[in-house]
């Protein structure tokens, strides 16, 4: 069966690509708005799912598609993406030597069928200045990341330790993802 993803996200572009699985990009939109007193799981595991039932609603011939989304948690508070260079910075600041959860869904549709999967990662950041997190807004990467940073970019330096999936935290848990998709009769090492 061939799989779309339902996503833009360079990232699980790259991720799926690792584990050597064929697929079509077919980027949805979809409100990723967070409903009152929404909790961090449900949150992610909606949204995720809503991205790959858009997509399956979108594909003409039966396709497995998937769907994903990553929030950044701290304290049970969802942190998305930075609305400008303030927000960021504060972000960060607020994040500054501390853990907290980097939680990932992923939601694979198969005509009738749904398989899913929530991965929750601890990140600790060490101690950051804000001279280092207004420089760190300059070089453009957090702009476009829930928690204002890139584990696998420029914001790495600021990780003191992961304890889980480090691609969980890139935006597509690898592990868990190819079981989802051995569900699907997906094949992944495809050749």
């Amino acid at each position: 069966m061939k799989l779309v993803l339902a996503s833009a996200s360079p990232r699980r572009k790259e991720l799926l690509a690792q584990i050597g699985v064929q697929f079509d990009v077919s980027p949805v939109d979809i409100c990723e708005d967070v409903i009152p007193d929404e909790q961090p799981v449900p949150y992610v595991k909606r949204v995720a799912l809503a991205k790959a039932q858009a997509g399956h609603d979108k594909v003409e011939q039966p396709r497995v598609v998937l769907g994903a989304d990553t929030t950044v948690v701290l304290e049970g508070k969802i942190i998305g993406k930075p609305q400008n260079k303030t927000d960021a910075v504060n972000i960060l600041m607020s994040l500054s030597g501390r853990t907290h959860q980097v939680i990932t869904a992923v939601a694979v549709v198969c005509r009738e069928q749904i398989y899913s999967c929530v991965v929750t990662t601890h990140v600790k950041f060490r101690t950051l200045s804000r001279e280092e997190c207004d420089r760190y807004w300059e070089t453009g990467e957090p702009a476009d990341k829930a928690g204002a940073y890139g584990v696998q970019g420029l914001g790495a330096v600021f990780v003191d330790s992961i304890e889980g999936s480090y691609s969980a935290v890139v935006g597509l848990p690898l592990s868990e993802t190819a079981e989802l998709l051995k569900l699907a009769d997906v094949e992944i090492w495809h050749t």
